[in-house]
C-alpha cells in the first residue's frame, strides 16, 4: 500500500473509531457488560469512560480531515490504548471487591483496543512528508 493510499484509509478508520467512540461504548456497556463495563450495580466509572472516549472519538473525527496536522493525537490514541488494554488485560485474570472475574473482557474491549491500536499504527505515517494526492 502506497502512503497516499495509506493516509486516505487512515482517514476513513479515524472516523469509523471516531464514531464508535462517540457513539458505540455506552451501548456495549449496557448490552454486553461482561465484556465492556467493569463494575456492576450503582458506580461513577462507566459516565466517566464514556465521557472520556466521547470527547476523544470528537477528536479523531476532527483529525480525520487531516490527519498529518494531528499525528500527536493519533499516537496518543495508539499508546494508550496498549497500556489501556494491557492493564485491563492483566486485572481480567484477577478477582474484584465483590469475588467477581472478568474473563469477559478478554473477548471485548481488551482486543478492540489492542486492533484500533494495531490498525491505526500500520496507517499512521511516520514522517510528516506523506502527503494526500490534493495537498
Amino acid at each position: 500500500m502506497n502512503d497516499s493510499r495509506r493516509l486516505a484509509v487512515l482517514r476513513i478508520v479515524l472516523i469509523v473509531v471516531g464514531l464508535i467512540a462517540v457513539f458505540a461504548i455506552w451501548p456495549l456497556m449496557i448490552l454486553w457488560p461482561s465484556g465492556w463495563a467493569w463494575h456492576s450495580g450503582h458506580s461513577y466509572y462507566p459516565l466517566m469512560i464514556v465521557g472520556i472516549y466521547a470527547t476523544l472519538g470528537v477528536f479523531l473525527l476532527m483529525a480525520s480531515r487531516d490527519p498529518m496536522k494531528h499525528l500527536s493525537l493519533i499516537w496518543f490514541t495508539v499508546w494508550s490504548s496498549l497500556v489501556h488494554g494491557a492493564i485491563m488485560a492483566v486485572q481480567s485474570f484477577g478477582v474484584d471487591m465483590d469475588g467477581e472475574r472478568h474473563f469477559g473482557h478478554l473477548f471485548g474491549d481488551v482486543p478492540a483496543l489492542f486492533i484500533v491500536a494495531a490498525v491505526l499504527a500500520f496507517l499512521t505515517p511516520r514522517s510528516d512528508k506523506t502527503r494526500l494526492p490534493h495537498d
